[in-house]
């Protein structure tokens, strides 16, 4: 460094005030007293969201037990398909939506008219509800609509009335998506509200925890809620179809078509009453929490279209969101036809009629009660996070394909045995169905505050089409291999969509890096929408480093730009007084998060460079080198070891 430089700052520097302990643990001092740290929010309405109580979280869990799923998602596609059956006859042909058709072709028709309003409504409704209050009231609503299809059930238990069927089919898979969706998308907000979280926001505004202590206690929170709600609706179904199969008894399905169709309907409207009786605590409970304020310029009319016209505008910004999204949708279509196919074998394997059909339910839910129980269970103890448990299900899902994939070279497994039945609905309920409780958690964490009901809606769009897509694709592998009759053959396409989808959520989703991405989305929006002035959050977010994967002991940050090709003298003139700041603040840490050198001078290194920049950063701390890392914290002792400023040395050695 020329001798000219001013280095009175660097001559009066402390040695010691330098030195950091590397072989210290991850422990956090606190924060200088004068630091002040916020949570980043959404424009949310003026008033305080009242604190989520534990009665409340009761009532949210009570409310899941009723919405299990056994009226209109289980029993009443199996009520409308026996109709159907039984008004085709020889023939197996209907006049549907303006042509004669097959079952299977009614049920595929159906299915898709359901999946056609359900996205326009959720594309509607998610894009209002999140402003203002009334989000409370499109699950009421949706609720109240469903209770009225499942109690109408009653009515229709003759073949000839297989049309109303088909429409109390639509409709009901419509309301039941709904309100499941928008029950789901409660949970953030319920569990950001608790006291724990309201405790810890609070030491981390005061410095007392570090941000990523903050986003792990954040995540944790919100998984308890998801996994203990899925836990408890796993229990109160089985009890619920404990009471089922007597009613089945009572009523003598076995006896008769009649008395079969005629328990179908009971069955339906008896677990809708018992979703009704359990869903009014939380209607009563519920507290009424401030939404997102409607944009100057807009109204609650305008305020929909207007956010749909952002969302996909803005979306892009926030990358980790829209990893997930792809991986959502690849390994939720993989999963949804997966299941599709091992129904079809099993068809083949053995023929249900409805008392087989609720005991397979209950041997599968209660596996599923086991299963969710025993993740969280492990979660919980060894701190575990949802990325890391999510992983666990990925790995399960593909051990599934593969189960299926051994029936092409063999007859004595891959779905081919009526043990396998029973297995399978014990494997799938243990280590599979906590997927639907993950994906969740998976997609709060990804979501911006304040937009859950558009985002949510969004994903479960995409979770529907997908739905679609791999049962046309395995239709086409069936019929293309010989004598188009291996229902096994679509497994080596979901094995491989689904060993795919899961390395490629594994290596690419980071959500620590999300959660970074929605603070700066929702500080713009502020900015840009609400015109708030956002240059101090701006500034505080700045400061913090790119990820938080670091068990470095500085609690501030100074982050170094290698592309500048600093010099000595940049680190000491008064403009950046760096080694002033280290000295002020014992704790402090270099955060290097792009490639340091020169500009590469080959065509391939500069590719090299540019690759390094988007995925794994490197650093360069004076004789190290190129060190490859994750961005890094380097610690002040290697700093000083290996720092670019050779004519200090004996001066801090003194």
């Amino acid at each position: 460094m020329p001798s000219e430089v001013d280095t009175k700052e660097a001559r009066e520097v402390n040695r010691q005030s330098l030195v950091i302990d590397e072989e210290k643990s991850a422990s956090v001092a606190p924060a200088p007293a004068n630091e002040q740290r916020e949570v980043v929010t959404p424009a949310l309405q003026e008033g305080d969201a009242p604190a989520t109580s534990n009665w409340e979280i009761r009532s949210w869990y009570l409310y899941y037990i009723g919405a299990n799923g056994l009226a209109l998602f289980n029993f009443g596609p199996t009520a409308f398909q026996n109709l159907l059956d039984q008004a085709a006859g020889d023939s197996g042909l209907l006049y549907f939506a303006g042509r004669a058709r097959d079952v299977n072709s009614i049920v595929l028709l159906a299915n898709g008219m359901s999946f056609a309003i359900q996205a326009a409504l959720f594309l509607v409704i998610g894009a209002y509800a999140d402003f203002g209050t009334g989000r409370r009231w499109v699950l009421l609503v949706w609720s109240v609509i469903a209770y009225g299809i499942g109690f109408g059930w009653l009515g229709v238990h003759d073949a000839a009335r297989w049309k109303v069927a088909a429409g109390l089919y639509i409709i009901g898979l419509v309301a039941y998506q709904l309100t499941l969706t928008y029950w789901t998308a409660a949970f953030p907000s319920l569990a950001r509200n608790t006291a724990h979280l309201r405790a810890s926001r609070a030491a981390y505004e005061a410095g007392e925890i570090t941000q990523r202590e903050l986003d792990g206690r954040d995540e944790m929170e919100r998984s308890r809620l998801s996994n203990v709600a899925f836990w408890i609706q796993s229990c109160g179904e089985i009890a619920i179809l404990a009471v089922i199969v007597g009613i089945m008894f009572g009523l003598r399905v076995d006896d008769s078509p009649s008395n079969n169709n005629w328990g179908l309907s009971v069955l339906v409207a008896f677990a809708t009453a018992c979703w009704l009786a359990l869903s009014i605590p939380w209607f009563v409970l519920e507290k009424k929490r401030p939404g997102m304020r409607i944009p100057p310029g807009r109204n609650i009319v305008t305020v929909g279209l207007w956010q749909l016209y952002e969302a996909l505008g803005q979306i892009w910004r926030l990358k980790q969101s829209l990893v997930y999204l792809a991986g959502y949708f690849l390994l939720g279509d993989s999963l949804n036809t997966t299941v599709t196919v091992i129904a079809t074998l099993q068809n083949q394997v053995v023929s249900y009629n409805t008392l087989t059909l609720t005991y397979l339910l209950i041997v599968g839910i209660g596996a599923q009660a086991l299963g969710i129980g025993g993740f969280w269970l492990i979660q919980k103890r060894f701190n575990l996070s949802a990325k890391t448990m999510f992983n666990a299900v990925m790995v399960f899902i593909v051990l599934l394909d593969g189960w299926g994939m051994v029936g092409n070279w063999t007859d004595r497994f891959g779905f081919k045995n009526v043990w396998e039945v029973w297995l399978y609905q014990a494997y799938y309920g243990f280590v599979v169905c906590p997927w639907y409780s993950y994906s969740q958690i998976m997609i709060s964490s990804v979501t911006p505050r304040g937009h859950e009901f558009l985002f949510f809606s969004v994903f479960n769009i995409i979770g529907k089409a997908s739905s679609f897509i791999g049962p046309l694709i395995s239709s086409a592998i069936i019929d293309a291999t010989p004598g188009g009759q291996n229902n096994s053959a679509p497994f080596y396409f979901l094995f491989a969509l689904s060993l795919l989808s899961a390395l490629g959520i594994w290596a690419f989703l980071d959500l620590e890096k999300s959660a970074r991405e929605q603070e700066a989305f929702l500080v713009e929006e502020k900015e840009r929408v609400y015109g708030e002035d956002t240059a101090a959050v701006k500034e505080k977010l700045a400061s913090k480093p790119a990820t938080s994967r670091t068990t470095s002991t500085s609690t501030r940050v100074v982050t170094l730009d290698p592309d500048g090709a600093m010099g000595g003298d940049v680190l000491v003139r008064p403009s950046v007084r760096l080694v002033s700041s280290m000295e002020n603040h014992p704790r402090t840490g270099l955060l290097q998060t792009q490639f340091a050198g020169t500009p590469a001078p080959g065509s391939f290194t500069r590719l090299l460079q540019f690759g390094m920049r988007h995925n794994v950063s490197v650093h360069n701390v004076g004789t190290l080198k190129l060190c490859w890392t994750h961005n890094t914290i380097t610690r002040i002792g290697a700093f000083r070891r290996h720092r670019m400023l050779p004519f200090q040395t004996e001066r801090l050695r003194d």
